[in-house]
């Protein structure tokens, strides 16, 4: 009781809405971490061995671990020995750019790195790759890859007598939620013997994605965005012909050869049932998440508002939106102290705001981009938060606009 009445007496009230603490709206920064996820990481803490010895105690640690990659191959419908255990998505990311990837038909490797222009800030690193071996490919402005020019730029690397590129294309954007065409990538590539890596992090566990009908070779996930612990992620490959000839980490034998490293057993635990967790609850997951999307985007209708990618297939849970002259530093600052987390579309390691290379690719003039909010739900989400938001974000703008009306008198 006491407890409950402590709760009651932080609440605040928005125009006679009863509002709690505080409204997680980040959830393509981290989800919260999942009840069965959390119980598989204590129960795994209490597994004495190193998955490596082959005594029993080793033999306990390393079924938790081949129980997890199980577990995180059904997420993408991959085949459980094809899945590698990182640190994270940036590390697989970083681990799939690799020029020696090697198939069954192509030994020699890679020599030429494609990403699109709106790719994770990992993969515009080019991971192995040389500054001068990379190259983007642009989007329309409605931040969708584009394919014509993708299959111009084959076409003419071919009359060049080149040598067929490896290409990145991530499954969904993690700004503007719009999902890419990695099937229509996929066919061009492999139609003249290249390889497509795509980073899937914000789309596994929350919409379908089969990494055998996308036509993927590569495909990075990670176990914090779908409710598993942070710290743990993985490279899965679509065939075990494709051979990462020069792992990033050396040294020992874990992973089958491809990261050396002892295991990190209760992460990886926890992210095979978070994986496990995220594919029993997404049918219903997803139409929840979409309902709460559309009546979000419903009300920001209603000022002036302007939301990204709005005419193309995007993510269930996922608003990148602006106002003219509001930038985003100001709402997010505003929004944090209303008891709002939420992110800018541009939102750097720093902390700080930086310009958006996304909204940049797309064609935002600046003055836009700067102010992109990233809003980003998930399955406890509820209907009065995304109230509690649209309250709160209406008088942020009115504010501004009234500011303004004060300059122009």
């Amino acid at each position: 009781m006491m407890a409950r009445a402590e709760k009651l007496a932080r609440s605040r009230r928005l125009d006679g809405l009863q509002m709690s603490e505080r409204i997680y709206l980040d959830w393509n920064a981290t989800a919260p971490l999942r009840p069965e996820a959390r119980a598989a990481m204590i129960a795994a803490l209490d597994h004495l061995g190193n998955p490596s010895s082959v005594h029993h105690e080793g033999r306990a640690a390393r079924h938790l671990i081949e129980q997890a990659r199980e577990q995180v191959a059904a997420l993408v419908g991959a085949e459980p020995r094809n899945v590698v255990f990182t640190s994270g998505g940036t590390e697989a990311n970083l681990m799939a750019l690799s020029p020696a990837l090697e198939t069954l038909e192509n030994k020699s490797g890679f020599d030429r790195l494609m990403i699109s222009a709106v790719e994770h800030a990992s993969v515009r690193a080019g991971g192995s790759f040389a500054s001068h071996q990379v190259e983007e490919i642009p989007v329309t402005p409605d931040g969708v890859v584009d394919i014509g020019a993708l299959k111009c730029r084959l076409t003419e690397l071919q009359r060049q007598g080149a040598r067929a590129p490896l290409v990145s294309i991530m499954a969904a954007n993690n700004e503007t939620g719009v999902i890419q065409p990695v099937e229509a990538a996929a066919a061009a590539l492999h139609a003249i013997g290249g390889l497509v890596h795509v980073d899937a992090v914000q789309v596994a566990g929350r919409i379908p994605f089969d990494i055998s009908r996308s036509g993927a070779d590569l495909v990075t996930v990670s176990a914090h965005k779908l409710g598993g612990p942070k710290g743990v992620g993985a490279l899965i490959k679509r065939s075990s012909a494709l051979h990462l000839a020069e792992p990033l980490l050396r040294g020992g034998g874990q992973e089958r050869g491809a990261r050396a490293g002892t295991e990190n057993v209760a992460g990886i635990a926890g992210f095979g049932a978070a994986a496990t967790s995220a594919i029993a609850t997404m049918a219903v997951d997803q139409e929840r998440m979409r309902s709460l999307h559309d009546q979000l985007e419903a009300g920001l209708e209603r000022g002036p508002t302007v939301v990204f990618g709005r005419n193309v297939a995007r993510l269930p849970n996922t608003s990148l939106f602006a106002v003219p002259g509001l930038r985003a530093e100001t709402a997010l600052i505003n929004l944090d102290l209303a008891g709002f987390a939420l992110s800018s579309g541009s939102a750097c390691s720093s902390g700080k705001v930086a310009a958006s290379h996304v909204l940049a690719a797309m064609g935002v003039p600046e003055n836009l981009s700067s102010g992109a909010i990233r809003l980003s739900i998930g399955p406890s989400t509820c209907e009065n938060e995304i109230d509690f938001f649209l309250n709160a974000w209406m008088k942020l703008v009115a504010g501004l606009s009234k500011r303004k009306r004060g300059l122009a008198a």
